[in-house]
């Protein structure tokens, strides 16, 4: 994930609007990244997302890979909760603009992020919207119906962290 997120100069498609807008913020990002400076690429990319998203719109097609970019930095960071937030909030974001193969990539990170949750109550309630979206998106023609072991294994998971919670969670006596 790293090389798509970071590998990219955002001056190579510059026809598009937003890229000159966001070409020097997202190079000191990709620095602090590449240097392991996270919380300042995070906090970075953050102003950057603010900015972007009142300039160019939320959802438009930079802010949505430069909001890609902040969760995978809430990844590093240590944050897979904040991760899992945006990387779900983009799939849903893109599965309803009918882009199935960029939903699927957010569904992935978002999954990454959901298995990096140790809580099990919390994993289990994560999990639940992660696989109504990924459903959905198994329905239609695109990488997610093409995949279904992943759902499979997200759905194993899912059964494993209902255990975890049963045994964790002492009987009430009241």
């Amino acid at each position: 994930m790293a090389e798509a997120v970071l590998g990219e100069d955002p001056r190579t498609s510059a026809g598009e609007a937003g890229v000159v807008l966001l070409a020097e913020p997202l190079a000191r990002v990709n620095e602090a990244v590449k240097e392991g400076r996270i919380e300042e690429a995070a906090a970075l990319a953050e102003r950057t997302v603010v900015e972007a998203s009142g300039t160019l719109g939320p959802e438009h097609p930079e802010v949505l890979r430069l909001r890609e970019l902040t969760a995978y930095i809430a990844y590093l960071a240590g944050d897979p909760l904040r991760s899992f937030g945006i990387s779900l909030g983009l799939a849903r974001i893109r599965h309803h603009a009918g882009d199935t193969e960029a939903a699927y990539g957010d569904v992935q990170s978002a999954s990454a992020a959901w298995r990096a949750v140790r809580d099990p109550e919390q994993g289990l309630r994560l999990g639940r919207d992660l696989i109504g979206l990924w459903t959905e998106l198994t329905a239609e023609d695109g990488p997610a119906a093409d995949d279904i072991e992943q759902l499979e294994s997200a759905r194993a998971r899912m059964g494993r962290l209902a255990e975890r919670a049963r045994t964790a969670t002492p009987p009430s006596t009241g």
